[in-house]
């Protein structure tokens, strides 16, 4: 393993950080739901959430139209809904979500737990209307 000291960069180098622990945040207060956690790291080129869905609750089916993204289950178990049809999902299912792909996510008699990873969006413009 190299010794961080030797490792080169300067004040301005991005570092790499740990941020937490997926595990210990899915199992952080059951009736919790929604987004329990976000990737908020300034100049990041990415984003990401921990997502909990309550026992059999669900998010309906919905497409992506943009971005591509990365599920990866960190607790619990549920359907993963598809055009193919339903997809059983538990711990430690990774799935990979093509943009314009249409989806649904239904939890199972614990609750689910997972994060999603895909590129970050670019922030809102004003722009002129056409033509001026």
């Amino acid at each position: 393993m190299t010794d961080p000291e030797e490792l080169p960069g300067t004040a301005d180098t991005p570092v790499a950080r740990i941020l937490g622990d997926a595990g210990s945040l899915a199992a952080t207060d059951p009736a919790s739901t929604g987004a329990l956690w976000r990737l908020a790291e300034p100049g990041r080129q990415l984003d990401a959430n921990l997502i909990r869905i309550p026992p059999q609750g669900s998010i309906d089916a919905h497409a992506e139209p943009d971005l591509d993204v990365l599920l990866l289950v960190v607790a619990g178990d549920g359907t993963l809904g598809s055009a193919d049809g339903p997809h059983p999902v538990e711990s430690g299912s990774l799935v990979w979500l093509p943009h314009g792909s249409v989806r649904s996510v239904t939890a199972g008699e614990n609750g689910l737990s997972y994060v999603t990873v895909h590129r970050r969006r670019p922030g809102m413009q004003i722009k002129g209307r056409p033509g001026v």
